[in-house]
């Protein structure tokens, strides 16, 4: 069972075997206080999330930052942001009510395995819709490329913030650490988060009509499912054909990839070289 649980964290699964007849689903809400199985799993979840090309440059450059690929730092730096500033969020809001240190590990643990583990300490069920919110972001973004994780990757998360930041103090072109991004890496970073977000909110509001249910768990269901995550809020078992049929055809995008499923869509051999006229357009 523990090797069972182990593979299952680093490769950002999300299955276990922990089911009673009791309670089916409890995942690891029996070890919320256990500071050992809750380390182990989420560093086992970080391990696996951050890529292999990052686990390189640590082998190869171990303490020496400024040698890694400018990816890599990224990916740890993204990293860091994305499990700190939720779990400081969980730790002041949600689980405000628990002994200190069971309330660190509960935060931590909720703020790492949404990216994209699909383990939890906690009741989902009882966190606050604005937590749930979060949760639903968190499983958005995932882990990094090249990792077991899913979703639509941190490095892609980094790339439109850095666009955004380079359109706030109107630079020419985006950079992160010192170096300058490929038009290319935003194109694709906006490409890949509209494809997200459109199939996440289409396949949410089409269950929502379906089964009659809140718009807002209906997101949650088809985020985790696009990002491979596999957090619930107990809704999947009871869902129809048509929807569990969503939620499956969300799973299958989420594994494949978003840019591996634009090219095979919309790619084509495009052999002229003609050119629109330029015309600008306001946006914002």
């Amino acid at each position: 069972m523990a090797v069972f649980h182990s593979v299952s964290a680093f490769c950002n699964a999300g299955f276990d075997i922990l089911g009673r007849a009791d309670a089916l689903y409890p995942s690891l809400t029996a070890y919320m206080a256990d500071p050992l199985i809750n380390i182990v799993i989420m560093l086992l979840i970080v391990v696996g999330g951050i890529g292999l090309l990052t686990w390189d440059d640590v082998c190869t450059h171990r303490l020496h930052l400024r040698r890694y690929r400018m990816q890599s730092k990224v990916i740890l730096s993204a990293t860091v942001i994305l499990i700190a500033l939720p779990a400081l969020f969980f730790f002041l809001t949600d689980f405000a009510e628990l002994p200190a240190g069971q309330r660190v590990l509960a935060s931590l643990f909720q703020a790492v395995t949404p990216r994209t583990a699909g383990y939890n300490t906690a009741d989902l069920t009882k966190m606050s819709d604005t937590s749930q919110a979060v949760t639903i972001l968190l499983m958005l973004t995932g882990g990094a490329p090249g990792s077991t994780a899913g979703g639509m990757k941190v490095t892609t998360l980094a790339v439109l913030v850095s666009n955004a930041v380079t359109a706030f103090r109107r630079r020419e072109d985006p950079q992160l650490f010192k170096r300058r991004l490929e038009p290319s890496a935003v194109r694709n970073a906006a490409a890949i988060l509209l494809l997200y977000l459109g199939l996440t909110f289409a396949g949410a509001a089409v269950i929502s009509a379906a089964e009659g249910l809140p718009l807002g768990a209906c997101l949650y269901e088809t985020a985790s499912a696009a990002g491979t995550v596999g957090l619930t809020l107990g809704l999947t078992p009871q869902l129809g054909t048509l929807s569990q049929g969503i939620l499956i055809l969300l799973m299958f995008f989420g594994r494949v990839g978003g840019l591996t499923l634009i090219y095979a869509a919309f790619s084509g051999h495009d052999l002229t070289y003609a050119r629109y006229p330029k015309e600008m357009i306001t946006v914002g």
